[in-house]
C-alpha cells in the first residue's frame, strides 16, 4: 500500500471528528449506548475506510458489537445510511440502528453482541475469501485474496471464544484477516486491571499472530501498522491500538484516562455534550472536504435481502444413495456419504468439526476431500459463529458435533447465527438416549427444545439412513439455519409392509413432510427419529390384540403436515413418541399445535424421557424410559381402554 498523503491523513482526522459529533448525538439522544468505547476505537475506523473499504468493500466485522455508535456514525459519512435518521433513531422503535451491531443497517456483514461471537464470524468471512479465491484453507492468501478487517475489544478477550478463534487462524494461516484491539484497558465495571488482567500481546504472539502495538489515535502510525500487515505471509495480524476510553470529546477522555469506566455504557446529559459538540462542528473546508471524498467513494453496500428460509439454492444434490433392508446402517454415516457427494458436485460446500470428524462422519469428506474439511479442534462456540461469518460470504457449511454440545455449549452462537438469518447446517449427532453408555452427559435429551425458540433455524429428525440422505441433500439446497439430529445407534431399514424400501429413490422431502408408514383406524402413534422403528415393532404386537394403529413419522417439531393431522382427526387418539424428554419436544409441541387449531382429540399420551438416565446399550435405555415396543403398545392399550 502506498504512503499517505498529509490531506488524506487529514480526510481520515476530519470524518472522526465528524462522527465524535455523531457519536454523541447518537447517545445522548437515545439516553443510553457507550459512547467511550466507540470514541475510542473511531480514529482506526476513519482510516480504515475512508482509505481502504471505501475502494474495496471489503468486510468489516466489529466484534464488539456495543460500538454501534461507531459503527452508524461511519457509515453515516460514507454516505451508505443517512445520518440525521441514524441520530434521531438510534436505540428507538421502528428504526433499524438497534443498540448493538445489526444487518439491518446496510453496509453491516454481520450483526453482533454477545463478546466472543463476531470475531469467530470474522474468522469465516476471511477463510471463505480463501475458499473463494481457490486457495487451500491451510495454505497462505495470494495478492488478490480480499483481506477481511475485524475488530476487537479488550475486554471482550476474555471470552474463552477468542482463544478458540486466536488458535484458529493461526492454523489456517490467516493471512488476510487483520484484526484491530481497541486496548483503551478500560471495560464496563472497572479496568481490565481490576476486572481481569490479560496480556493480549503475550497471548497473541503465543497463538503464533504477528502482533503490531501502535497508538490508536495516531492515523500515520496506525497507517504504516496497516501496510506492515499487508506485508505479513502465512499468519494473521492483530494490531493492538493503545486507546482512550472517550478520546476526543474532554470529560470522558478524562476519565478514560484514569482507566475509569464512568463513559463505557453511560450517555451523557445534553447539557454536558453541549460544549463538545461546538468543539467538533465543522468548518465550512471540512464540510467540503467530505462532500468531495463522498463522490469519490467507489463501493457502496449492496442491500440485496438475504434470501428467505428455505428459498432454493442452485446446489447440485446428486443421486441418493440407497440403504436396503438387509443391513442396519445408523443415520450418522448417511449423513456423512451424502455430505461427501454433496461436496464432491459443489465446491462451496465445506464440512466442519470439533475433533469428532470419526465419530459424526464428516471424515468421508475429510479423507476424500481434505481441503473441503475444516478441523477446529474442541471449540464448538468458535465453529458455530466461524460458519455463520461463511455462510454469509458464500460458502455452505455443514458443522457437526454431538448434540449435547451443539445445542447447550453453543447455543448462544447459534442464536446468534439465527439473528443475523445465517445459512448454517448444523447436523448433530449422539443425540437422544441412543449415544448409550456414555450417560446423562452426552445424552442430548434437550437439544430440540433448545433450538425450539430460534426464528430463523430448521429443525429436522431423520426416522432411517435412506431418510437422513434425502434430508442432508434437501439441506444443502435451501437456505437458512437448520438443526437436524440424530442418533448413534444402528437401526432398520424400514419399508412398506410388502417390503419395498419406504424413503426410496423418489420419495422428495420438503420442510415439516410427515408420512403414514402404516395406515390404522383405532389411534395415531406420532413418533420420530429412531423411536419409528420401536412403534413399528409395537404395531405388530398390537395387531395380535385387533387393534389397527396408523404410524405418522413426524421430521419436525416446528413444522405439522396434512397426513399427521389427518390421521389425528380420524383416530381422535394419540401417542407421540420421542427420544427426547417431554417438556419441549414432539408431545409438547404436537399438543400445542392442535389445542391452538381447535382439533378435537378424545386421549393423547406423550412417551418421552421424563428423567436422566444412567449408561446403557441404547436398547436397555430406551426400555428404562418407557419408549421402547413393549411400552409403546402397552401404552396404546391403556389409552384404548
Amino acid at each position: 500500500m502506498p504512503n499517505l498523503s498529509q490531506k488524506q491523513l487529514e480526510l481520515s482526522a476530519i470524518f472522526a471528528k465528524a462522527c465524535r459529533s455523531s457519536i454523541l448525538q447518537m447517545t445522548t439522544n437515545a439516553q443510553s449506548g457507550h459512547p467511550g468505547g466507540s470514541l475510542s476505537c473511531i480514529d482506526y475506523l476513519s482510516l480504515l475506510y475512508t482509505q481502504i473499504i471505501s475502494k474495496t468493500g471489503e468486510p468489516v466485522i466489529v466484534s464488539n458489537g456495543h460500538i454501534s455508535p461507531a459503527v452508524y456514525s461511519t457509515l453515516a459519512e460514507m454516505g451508505y445510511i443517512p445520518k440525521q435518521k441514524a441520530i434521531k433513531g438510534f436505540r428507538k422503535i421502528g428504526y433499524p440502528y438497534e443498540g448493538h451491531v445489526t444487518r439491518h443497517v446496510a453496509g453491516v456483514w454481520y450483526g453482533t453482541g454477545p463478546l466472543g461471537a463476531g470475531i469467530s464470524a470474522a474468522a469465516g468471512f476471511a477463510l471463505a475469501e480463501k475458499y473463494k479465491a481457490g486457495i487451500a484453507p491451510d495454505a497462505p492468501s495470494t495478492s488478490t485474496t480480499r483481506r477481511v478487517f475485524g475488530l476487537l475489544g479488550d475486554g471482550e478477550s476474555q471470552e474463552g471464544q477468542v482463544y478458540e478463534m486466536m488458535n484458529f487462524a493461526a492454523k489456517y494461516k490467516l493471512d488476510n484477516f487483520t484484526v484491530f484491539m481497541d486496548y483503551n484497558e478500560v471495560q464496563l465495571s472497572d479496568s481490565l486491571k481490576e476486572i481481569m488482567p490479560i496480556y493480549p500481546s503475550k497471548l497473541f504472539k503465543a497463538a503464533g499472530w504477528e502482533v503490531i502495538e501502535v497508538d490508536g489515535h495516531d492515523y500515520a502510525k496506525l497507517w504504516d501498522a496497516l501496510q506492515k500487515a499487508f506485508t505479513v505471509k502465512g499468519k494473521p495480524t492483530i494490531l493492538i491500538g493503545r486507546t482512550i476510553m472517550g478520546y476526543g470529546v474532554p470529560f470522558m477522555e478524562a476519565e478514560g484516562k484514569k482507566k475509569k469506566a464512568t463513559w463505557h455504557g453511560k450517555a451523557a446529559k445534553q447539557e454536558d455534550i453541549a460544549p463538545a459538540l461546538e468543539a467538533l462542528k465543522l468548518n465550512t473546508q471540512e464540510e467540503k472536504q467530505l462532500d468531495a471524498f463522498r463522490k469519490t467513494v467507489q463501493w457502496k453496500p449492496d442491500h440485496k435481502k438475504t434470501p428467505k428460509p428455505l428459498s432454493k439454492l442452485p446446489i447440485q444434490t446428486g443421486t441418493p444413495n440407497i440403504y436396503t433392508p438387509d443391513e442396519l446402517a445408523d443415520c450418522r454415516t448417511a449423513y456423512g456419504k451424502a455430505l461427501l457427494d454433496l461436496a464432491k458436485f459443489n465446491k462451496n460446500i465445506v464440512a466442519l468439526t470439533a475433533d469428532l470428524s470419526g465419530s459424526v462422519k464428516t471424515d468421508y469428506v475429510q479423507h476424500e476431500l481434505p481441503h473441503q474439511h475444516i478441523e477446529v479442534g474442541i471449540a464448538e462456540q468458535h465453529m458455530v459463529s466461524l460458519s455463520g461469518g461463511m455462510s454469509l460470504d458464500s460458502i455452505i457449511p455443514f458443522c457437526s458435533t454431538f448434540g449435547a454440545f451443539m445445542t447447550s455449549r453453543a447455543k448462544d452462537q447459534a442464536r446468534v447465527n439465527d439473528i443475523n438469518e445465517a445459512n448454517v447446517k448444523m447436523v448433530a449427532t449422539h443425540c437422544g438416549l441412543s449415544v448409550g453408555e456414555d450417560g446423562p452427559t452426552h445424552q442430548a435429551i434437550d437439544d430440540m427444545g433448545s433450538m425450539l425458540g430460534f426464528f430463523n433455524t430448521m429443525q429436522i429428525e431423520p426416522a432411517d439412513p435412506n431418510h437422513c440422505d434425502r434430508i442432508i441433500r434437501y439441506v444443502a439446497s435451501h437456505y437458512g439455519n437448520f438443526y437436524v439430529r440424530m442418533g448413534r445407534h444402528k437401526i432398520p431399514v424400514l419399508t412398506h409392509e410388502n417390503g419395498e424400501i419406504f424413503f426410496d429413490e423418489n420419495y422428495k422431502y420438503y420442510y415439516g413432510r410427515c408420512d403414514v408408514l402404516r395406515a390404522g383406524d383405532d389411534i395415531t402413534i406420532a413418533a420420530t427419529g429412531a423411536t419409528v422403528c420401536e412403534a413399528l415393532q409395537a404395531i405388530e404386537k398390537l395387531k395380535e390384540k385387533n387393534i389397527s394403529a396408523e404410524l405418522v413419522i413426524v421430521s419436525s417439531i416446528k413444522k405439522f403436515d396434512t397426513p399427521l393431522i389427518d390421521s389425528i382427526k380420524k383416530t381422535k387418539h394419540l401417542i407421540t413418541v420421542e427420544d427426547h424428554n417431554v417438556f419441549s419436544g414432539l408431545g409438547n409441541q404436537l399438543a400445542s399445535y392442535l389445542m391452538q387449531e381447535n382439533i378435537e382429540i378424545e386421549k393423547i399420551k406423550i412417551l418421552g424421557v421424563q428423567n436422566y438416565q444412567l449408561s446403557g446399550t441404547a436398547e436397555e435405555l430406551y426400555d428404562a424410559a418407557g419408549i421402547s415396543s413393549k411400552h409403546i403398545a402397552d401404552a396404546v392399550l391403556a389409552l384404548l381402554k
